[in-house]
């Protein structure tokens, strides 16, 4: 099993090989391949594989990207919480 930090070396060594642009711009690229495997299940065509393959480089270039925009995990979790409690709200506003 990989460690921590050798997931966060390889991130670093990702994005000083390859440069910042490019790994920002492979992560539109993974996004929009996710995008195409979520649309393939609309069409009865959805690869379970394929969909879990690109879910996960789309959370690896989210974790690059919050390196090297400086975003911290805790960060993220305090935002999806917000985001989640407003969703929540406007689930119950639905109701009435």
């Amino acid at each position: 099993m990989i460690t921590y930090q050798e997931v966060i070396d390889t991130y670093k060594k990702a994005i000083k090989t390859y440069g910042k642009k490019a790994q920002k711009l492979m992560a539109i690229e993974e996004m929009s391949e996710l995008t195409k495997e979520i649309c393939k299940d609309f069409r009865g065509k959805l690869n379970r594989e394929h969909l879990i393959e690109e879910m996960a480089d789309v959370t690896i270039t989210i974790d690059q990207l919050m390196m090297m925009y400086g975003i911290s995990g805790n960060e993220i979790e305090q935002m999806r919480e917000r985001k989640i409690d407003r969703l929540k709200e406007r689930l119950e506003d639905s109701k009435r």
